[in-house]
């Protein structure tokens, strides 16, 4: 994409980048397991596969509660490598009770939510490490590479993990996610070197003469609720909340992540279930899209540099919310499968473009001392907000149908990029580097 994303980032970025990769590839062999085991081996209907995805990820989301405090005042590199084991041990739990043929929804049910909880707090560690080992003109950069390692690992799991599912069963591919968290941790523990000097080399290369007393006043005004209370994760709620910028985003990401992904469950049971796709064919149907995210993921920073941070999260936020409303349409066979294809390819591109600048948007207005609490309060809302839609959504699938159900939903997200409303302009700009004497437009 250009000289930008072709910045080299250093040893750690990379060792993090990889780790990353391994984790999210073994994410996504195993894409849907859960939902798999109960529909397949389980017999489960909508509400059940409902009441699954929601209970896990609203108790997941509530035993996170305590974590973001927790994390801001220690290393995170350990917290990392401890989420990534506690993950590993807990998703193997599946194939032991599998094989002595106990395996059952509370089991399912308190896995979800042990791995939820981990996704949150490993989510915080890494987020507030990037902002430590990365300058912040690179930032953009570092975020569309993990955006762009996300679709390139939903192209590749979901059909592996389909042929998989269909030679061994769908307990292989929790295997194969058990073990990539292994890996992972074993990836973020040999970058080595001590955090607090590699914070202090970031911060000194991003700063210049001339931003120093801008930062100064930018980072005050972040600290201020965390100075208020600094023990809680009440602080990070507060700083999203108060902030003119970030509040309309936050908004609109748990609003239309909970849409989307309350019609998940739906869309699974419809496909797998009623109308009889294959599994390799209902992994294909979401992987195949995947082209686009990684299309969007490298145009987002080139996006940002030509339109401003602002524009490109107003369009690409109202274009993902148009797509999902043409599931209504979906049917049996090719025609069907062409539809999901086609509602995901245009969902997946905006949503690429919209969530590396909204990633870096998101660390550039939180100062150092907030990052964990922010990214942990965030992550928190936006899994509440979907367990609430699932469980919802659940209900009035078994209702009416799922289809009514993502007619809906799809219906609802239109109204979603109401909630994009252009915040004030901060009175501090923000410079980017990578185009010099150019600010932000936010």
């Amino acid at each position: 994409m250009g000289v930008a994303d072709g910045r080299r980032l250093g040893r750690r970025f990379g060792w993090l980048w990889s780790a990353y990769a391994v984790s999210t590839l073994g994410t996504w062999l195993a894409f849907n397991a859960f939902n798999v085991i109960l529909i397949r081996v389980l017999h489960a209907g909508p509400a059940r596969v409902a009441a699954l995805a929601a209970a896990g990820t609203a108790v997941a989301a509530l035993v996170a509660v305590p974590l973001g405090p927790w994390i801001e005042v220690r290393r995170k590199r350990p917290v990392m490598v401890a989420m990534d084991l506690v993950r590993c041990a807990a998703l193997l739990t599946l194939p032991v009770a599998s094989a002595f043929g106990v395996l059952g929804f509370a089991q399912l049910l308190a896995v979800s939510i042990v791995v939820g909880a981990c996704d949150i707090a490993f989510g915080a560690a890494s987020g507030a490490y990037v902002k430590t080992i990365v300058a912040r003109e690179d930032l953009m950069v570092a975020n569309g590479r993990f955006e762009a390692t996300t679709w390139s690992s939903i192209v590749v799991g979901p059909p592996l993990g389909g042929a998989a599912v269909a030679m061994f069963g769908p307990v292989a591919t929790v295997v194969a996610d058990a073990v990539s968290f292994l890996l992972s941790a074993l990836g973020i523990r040999a970058i080595g070197g001590r955090e607090a000097d590699g914070g202090a080399r970031a911060e000194a290369k991003a700063e210049t003469h001339e931003e120093t007393a801008a930062r100064s006043a930018a980072e005050a005004r972040a600290e201020r609720p965390a100075r208020m209370g600094s023990a809680d994760l009440s602080a990070g709620w507060r700083h999203i909340l108060g902030d003119s910028t970030l509040r309309p985003l936050f908004l609109n990401t748990v609003a239309v992540n909970a849409l989307i992904m309350a019609t998940e469950p739906l869309l699974a049971v419809l496909m797998l279930g009623r109308l009889g796709f294959p599994a390799w064919q209902y992994g294909m149907a979401f992987a195949v899209p995947c082209v686009g995210g990684l299309i969007g993921s490298r145009l987002s920073a080139r996006l940002v540099a030509r339109f401003g941070r602002h524009r490109v999260l107003t369009v690409a936020g109202t274009l993902r919310a148009l797509p999902p409303i043409g599931l209504v349409f979906l049917g049996p066979g090719l025609p069907g499968l062409l539809v999901v294809m086609g509602v995901e390819t245009a969902l997946i591109t905006s949503a690429a473009v919209f969530n590396p600048v909204l990633a870096t948007q998101r660390l550039d207005q939180t100062g150092p001392g907030l990052v964990a609490r922010v990214l942990t309060a965030w992550s928190i809302s936006t899994k509440l907000g979907i367990a609430a839609g699932t469980a919802a959504w659940g209900l009035l699938a078994a209702a009416t149908s799922p289809r009514f159900g993502l007619g809906l939903a799809g219906a609802f997200l239109l109204a979603t990029p109401l909630l994009l409303a252009r915040p004030r302009r901060s009175p501090v700009p923000i410079v980017d580097r990578s185009a010099p004497g150019r600010v932000v437009d936010l």
